[in-house]
């Protein structure tokens, strides 16, 4: 079992940036790939970004060079958010996956609002 500690969210103004951090605690042996989601009332959760074990990253259009997912070890993951905009609100979610097949586990954070203000 992993659970995962998001932090970090809060109300900034458009243009400005925040710095979302997740913790992992648990069984983390094995955590694969380590990203965040969010999710706008009225829309579906969406990836915003991704990290693997090796360091390999992926993002969502929508935040590609504004957003940098980090991780400094198999515990913990971080967002940096830069020139933040209104259509980022959301509440984002911290989220690992571990192990392979019949023994592959989603876990997922309980989320951290952030709000930009125009």
């Amino acid at each position: 079992q992993v659970q995962l500690v998001e932090s970090g969210g809060g109300l900034v103004q458009a243009g400005g940036s925040l710095r979302l951090s997740c913790a992992a605690s648990g069984s983390i042996f094995s955590l694969n790939t380590m990203g965040w989601y969010r999710q706008a009332p009225g829309k579906q959760r969406e990836l915003v970004a991704r990290i693997t074990r090796s360091g390999n990253t992926r993002y969502a259009d929508s935040v590609k060079g504004r957003f940098t997912i980090s991780r400094d070890n198999a515990k913990n993951v971080y967002l940096q958010m830069n020139s933040l905009k209104p259509e980022d609100t959301a509440v984002y979610y911290c989220n690992a996956d571990q192990g392979q097949g019949l023994t592959y586990s989603l876990y997922w954070g309980q989320g951290t609002q952030v709000t930009v203000s125009s």
